[in-house]
């Protein structure tokens, strides 16, 4: 790997180090780009499975036993989580402990949350409900409620690999449009409406919601990566990828999208690129016709992020912080930030690369 991977590596991960003095045991969620404080909050919400995602893989990079004790600490505060309902359990609880390796608490963690997804799914809609948990209705498809969670339930035994691609399939089904379709190609999110007994598109999040392609692509990616995955299955998923990559623009559009691509002038997403550097990533080692031309994108889209969006020894912020990330466009809520899911999938990317993680595994 370049030194460049190598320096923005090590600046990764002295960012985790300087962010757990800073929140304690609290939960980071962004932070501002002016000096580089965090918001927090103090049960970790959807995003608390990445910050301890960060710290297994700063305990992975250091092989030290207290960088190792954070990370287990800040994993089990995750617990209350497993019985909530909400879809964003896939978030919390896979990249929470994907990367704790042989942590037996952690898999056991892993474990129950995957048992309590299963027996919340919903046979007859097809998916695993978005929830109450977070607030809003129950019923909803959303795309944000797919990646991690494939991989969860699909730990949770036969019956759970089988609601995992039930819950992916009926998500592509409601959110990718087909060639013909009135519709935008691409919808994040859709309730159910009971009373007329079908699914209707949701003005929020917008259909050019960058994050939400990239979420999606994500879940794909992990799905053609189950060792259990059918060739029909593996056609059917190659074929969304293909639609997500070549309709989203992910090969040939701005490495760094638009938060909201069809407000190309507006707020960049970072968090958007560094998710869609995974997946990529993760597609590259899928046998195909295009595994390396994703790894070139993948490498490419690294690059523009460590050299253009992350701070460095000669800034007056502190080193590693990726910034110009976009929570939310619409709300007009931190939308130049550094954010926790960012920085955890651009040092995900950065470890596999290093040899540190496999990433068909994370």
């Amino acid at each position: 790997m370049s030194a460049a991977t190598g320096r923005a590596l090590a600046a990764v991960m002295e960012r985790v180090a300087v962010t757990a003095a800073e929140v304690g045991p609290r939960f980071p969620l962004y932070a501002d780009p002016a000096d580089g404080r965090w918001t927090t909050t103090g049960r970790g919400s959807w995003t608390g499975g990445f910050w301890a995602g960060l710290l297994w893989l700063r305990a992975r990079y250091t092989g030290a036993e207290p960088d190792r004790r954070a990370a287990a600490a800040c994993t089990a505060r995750l617990e209350p989580w497993a019985g909530a309902d909400t879809a964003t359990r896939g978030l919390i609880f896979w990249y929470g402990t994907a990367a704790a390796g042989d942590d037996a608490e952690a898999a056991a963690l892993r474990a129950r949350a995957a048992r309590a997804c299963l027996s919340a799914c919903d046979p007859e809609l097809g998916i695993l409900p978005w929830g109450d948990a977070l607030g809003g209705p129950r019923l909803l498809a959303r795309v944000d409620a797919v990646p991690g969670t494939v991989p969860l339930l699909a730990g949770a035994g036969p019956d759970g690999a089988a609601a995992a691609a039930a819950h992916l399939h009926r998500h592509l089904d409601l959110c990718l449009g087909r060639p013909g379709d009135a519709a935008p190609w691409f919808r994040p999110a859709l309730g159910f409406e009971t009373a007329a007994g079908r699914w209707q598109p949701c003005e929020d999040p917008p259909p050019g919601w960058s994050r939400g392609q990239a979420w999606l692509l994500l879940a794909v990616a992990d799905a053609l990566l189950q060792p259990a995955a059918t060739a029909l299955e593996f056609t059917l998923l190659s074929e969304a990828a293909a639609l997500l990559i070549t309709r989203g623009g992910v090969l040939t559009g701005r490495p760094v999208p638009p938060a909201d691509t069809a407000r190309p002038d507006g707020p960049l997403d970072t968090s958007a690129a560094a998710i869609t550097v995974v997946a990529l990533l993760k597609l590259a080692r899928t046998p195909g016709p295009r595994a390396e031309q994703y790894a070139l994108r993948a490498e490419e889209i690294l690059d523009r992020l460590i050299r253009s969006h992350l701070t460095g020894d000669d800034d007056s912020r502190p080193p590693g912080m990726l910034l110009d990330g976009c929570y939310d466009a619409a709300n007009r809520l931190a939308v130049r930030h550094e954010l926790v899911w960012g920085d955890f999938f651009l040092t995900l990317a950065l470890s596999a690369l290093h040899g540190l993680v496999d990433i068909t595994h994370v």
